[in-house]
C-alpha cells in the first residue's frame, strides 16, 4: 500500500508528467513523459524498444569516451572514471530491462545478453569500489582518532595523571595510523588487481562480443514473436510485478530494533536494493522517468551497501596474522563504527520510504 498522497507508480496517468530527476537517464535514452503518451500507445514498439535503443546508444557513446580518456597520452583520470560510470549505468539499465520485460523479448537473446552485461558491470565496478572504500575507511579512522595532539599538551599538567593521559593518547594515535597503513596496503593492492582485470576484460574477445551485441541492439530490438507480447499489458504486468516484489521485500525487512551487528540480515537489505533498482528501471520504461519519491530511499540503500562492505574490509584486515594489538583494536573500533553507519542508513531508509507497508513492518 502507498501513502494517500502517492500515486500508482507503473500505470501512466494523463495528468502526472514527472519532472527531471538527478537519476533520469539521458534524453536520448528516454521517451516522452506520460502526459504525451496515451496508454493505448504503451507497447513494446512505442516504449520498450526505443528505451533499449537509447540505452544501447548511450553505452556505445560511453565506451568511445572511455577509450579516448584511457589512452596513454590522456591525463584525465576523472574523465575516464566518469565514462566508466556512464558505461556501467547504461549496462545496468539494459540488463534490468532484459530481466523485467523478458516475456516481451526474445528470451534466449535476453538471458545471454543480460548475463554478459552483468559480468561487464561487475568487472568495471570493482576498481572504483575499492578506491571509494579506502577513502571511506581512512576518513572514518581520522574522525575516530581525532586531531593530532601537540607535544606540549602532554606536559601541560603535572603529576602522574597527566603523564598517564599523555601515554594513553599516544597509544591511541599509534593504532589508527597502523590500521590506516594496513588498509591502504590491502585495498590498494586489490584496486590494482581489479584495474588489471578490467583492462584485460576490455581487451578480451568476450567484451568485444558484448559490444557487438549492444551495437546491434542500438538498431534492432529482438521482440517476442506474436502479438501477445507487444500490447500494453506486456509492459504493465511485468512492471507491476517488479513493484510488488519490491514491496514484499521491504515488508520482510528486519524491524528497527534489530541488533546492528547481525551481519546475517545484510543480504535482505542488499536484495531490496537490487529490487528497487529493477523497479526504477521499469518505471523509466513505462512512465519515461524515475520515480522521484524513491530517490532518498535508493540513496540510503547505496549508503547501506557501502557501510556493510567497509565494515567487512575492516574485519578482514583485523584478521591479518601477527598484527599489533593496538592495530587490531583500532580496526575493531572501525568495524563497530561502520556497523553503526549500517544502522543509520537503515533508519534513513525507513524515514524516506514512501509506502506505508514498510512503516508498519519496521
Amino acid at each position: 500500500m502507498r501513502r494517500p498522497d502517492q500515486q500508482t507508480t507503473t500505470r501512466p496517468t494523463p495528468d502526472a508528467a514527472p519532472g527531471p530527476t538527478p537519476d533520469t537517464p539521458p534524453a536520448e535514452a528516454t521517451r516522452p513523459g506520460p502526459g504525451g503518451l496515451p496508454s493505448g500507445d504503451l507497447t513494446t514498439e512505442a516504449a520498450l524498444a526505443p528505451y533499449l535503443r537509447g540505452q544501447a546508444a548511450e553505452f556505445l557513446r560511453s565506451l568511445r569516451l572511455h577509450h579516448e580518456h584511457s589512452a596513454p597520452a590522456d591525463s584525465g583520470g576523472q574523465d575516464a572514471a566518469a565514462a566508466t560510470r556512464a558505461l556501467r549505468r547504461s549496462a545496468r539499465r539494459i540488463s534490468g530491462c532484459l530481466h523485467t520485460f523478458r516475456a516481451a523479448l526474445d528470451p534466449l537473446w535476453a538471458d545471454q545478453l543480460r548475463a554478459e552485461l552483468a559480468w561487464l558491470s561487475g568487472i568495471l565496478a570493482r576498481e572504483h569500489a575499492y578506491a571509494d572504500r579506502l577513502t571511506r575507511l581512512v576518513e572514518a579512522l581520522h574522525q575516530l582518532s581525532g586531531p593530532a595532539l601537540p607535544a606540549a599538551r602532554s606536559v601541560r599538567a603535572a603529576g602522574d595523571g597527566a603523564t598517564s593521559d599523555a601515554q594513553g593518547r599516544a597509544a591511541l594515535g599509534v593504532g589508527p595510523a597502523r590500521a590506516g597503513a594496513l588498509l591502504e596496503r590491502r585495498l590498494t593492492l586489490a584496486r590494482t588487481r581489479s584495474h588489471s582485470a578490467a583492462l584485460q576484460a576490455l581487451g578480451s574477445s568476450r567484451f568485444h562480443a558484448v559490444a557487438d551485441a549492444v551495437a546491434l541492439l542500438a538498431s534492432d530490438v529482438p521482440l517476442a514473436p506474436g502479438p501477445a507480447g507487444r500490447t500494453a499489458e506486456a509492459l504493465l504486468e511485468p512492471a507491476e510485478h517488479a513493484e510488488q516484489r519490491l514491496l514484499t521485500a521491504v515488508a520482510a525487512l528486519p524491524p528497527a530494533d534489530t541488533e546492528p551487528y547481525n551481519e546475517a540480515q545484510d543480504a535482505a537489505w542488499h536484495q531490496t536494493r537490487l529490487l528497487l533498482r529493477l523497479h526504477r528501471y521499469a518505471h523509466e520504461v513505462v512512465l519515461g522517468a524515475t520515480d522521484p519519491a524513491l530517490t532518498g530511499a535508493g540513496h540510503a540503500l547505496d549508503l547501506h551497501r557501502d557501510a556493510v562492505e567497509a565494515a567487512g574490509a575492516a574485519a578482514a584486515a583485523a584478521r591479518t596474522p601477527r598484527i599489533a594489538p593496538a592495530t587490531a583494536y583500532a580496526l575493531g573500533v572501525l568495524h563497530a563504527d561502520q556497523r553503526h553507519e549500517v544502522e543509520a542508513a537503515r533508519a534513513v531508509f525507513r524515514e524516506t520510504w514512501p509506502y506505508t507497508v514498510a512503516l508498519s513492518a519496521s
